[in-house]
């Protein structure tokens, strides 16, 4: 039962005459089922990115629907403590429903079983056990790792070159772990050819709707994952227990959560006053930095530093990064304690030679004078079951500890 029949009423504005109502409902009765199910997910999914809405104003209730509309109710919920963006009820005979911040929600049928019948057309059923996925949102194979599930996904949306999980490149040496395609132009025949019963794409492929579609007339359920909207660091780890429930291993998951919450409460978050500066330079000579508010940013406060760019106004849209021109983002961080340069976008500076070649006003920063500059290894955004790590690292740096660190390194 994969039907996903939605209603058309949304493309008539409120605005709209009547009578031009009642035409365009004649016009999208003859509209075929199948086809307007097939865009029911993208609509979504567009509908919610072009809302603006920003992570940090998720509220769950706008889009928790526990309502099969078989009159099947849930008889339990999976606990959350910090992610907003997604949640799991469970019924009677194994069946979780998921529902995503995009409007978007799941049925996870278990092996043997069909789908419940009258089931509101709108919900995607995946089928267990869950398995040959073809998965392109990259910062979720350290979840599937973590939970030793690497052997569910067999297609890849990202290269072996790509890869910076050891796991991940030696599944793909070993050809247990193929190469796809990226989320914009995967190889529909060797998704068949692999028998991909799943797709687990990021938020990318709201930008590329026919290419959704056409995995879902090609049989492929697609589930677009919402971890990269969380606001709290903890939230978006705490998306291995979204994906816990859907391979049957909540136990493991929790445990899983609970190290890293473990982890984060021996960093000492006492704020420093000192004030860092987290960037990278785009082709353009253009500075990205992180949007105020946004899950980098309260780790760098959760490490006891102080975003310099947090008066910025967020801007339009949903995206996590704000673009500055050199001039303003000098007046802004040249005074910065700290600098941590994002290599894991701009994998070109490996010193402060490089960095200052990216522009020559860089060498009057504070940060560079003082040698307080610091890089991201490449590694940091495949690393989401790390984050109390990742916190303890930019706490090394902020405070100048000297402690061991995995995912920054300091550029001399």
């Amino acid at each position: 039962m994969t039907g996903r029949v939605v209603s058309c009423a949304w493309l008539c504005p409120r605005t709209v005459l009547l009578a031009l109502c009642a035409f365009f409902a004649v016009v999208l009765a003859a509209c075929s089922p199948a086809s307007i199910g097939s865009t029911a997910a993208s609509s979504s999914a567009s509908a919610a990115s072009a809302s603006g809405a920003s992570s940090t104003t998720t509220v769950v209730d706008n889009f928790h629907n526990a309502d099969l509309g078989n009159g099947m109710k849930p008889v339990d919920s999976l606990k959350l403590d910090y992610a907003k963006c997604f949640t799991v009820d469970y019924y009677d005979g194994g069946y979780k429903l998921f529902c995503l911040s995009d409007g978007s929600r799941y049925l996870t049928v278990p092996e043997g079983k069909s789908a419940p019948e009258g089931m509101s057309s709108d919900i995607t059923v995946i089928q267990q056990p869950v398995g040959d996925v073809y998965l392109v949102a990259s910062d979720t194979m350290c979840l599937f790792d973590a939970l030793n599930a690497l052997d569910r996904i067999t297609v890849s949306g990202i290269s072996r070159d790509n890869w910076y999980l050891p796991a991940a490149q030696k599944a793909m040496d070993e050809g247990s772990m193929v190469y796809g395609g990226k989320y914009n132009a995967p190889d529909y025949e060797l998704l068949l050819g692999k028998g991909v019963r799943l797709a687990v794409e990021s938020t990318m492929i709201n930008h590329t709707p026919s290419v959704r579609e056409k995995l879902i007339e090609l049989g492929i359920p697609v589930f677009t994952e919402m971890s990269s909207y969380e606001s709290e660091p903890l939230g978006r780890t705490e998306w291995v227990k979204c994906y816990g429930a859907m391979l049957d291993k909540e136990d493991e998951a929790k445990a899983l959560f609970d190290e890293q919450v473990a982890q984060l409460k021996n960093v000492d978050s006492t704020a420093t006053g000192k004030t860092v500066a987290f960037f990278y330079i785009n082709s353009n000579g253009s500075a990205i930095v992180r949007k105020p508010g946004d899950y980098v940013t309260k780790m760098i406060d959760q490490a006891g530093g102080s975003y310099i760019f947090d008066s910025l106004e967020e801007g339009e849209g949903n995206t996590s990064s704000v673009t500055l021109e050199m001039e303003q983002f000098y007046s802004i961080a040249k005074d910065a304690d700290i600098i941590i340069y994002n290599t894991s976008i701009d994998g070109s500076v490996e010193s402060v030679d490089d960095l200052v070649k990216k522009n020559a006003l860089l060498a009057d920063f504070a940060a560079v004078k003082n040698g307080n500059v610091w890089a991201t290894d490449q590694n940091m955004y495949q690393q989401m079951m790390q984050t109390g790590r990742i916190i303890a690292d930019f706490n090394a740096a902020i405070t100048g500890s000297g402690a061991d660190t995995t995912y920054v390194h300091k550029l001399g």
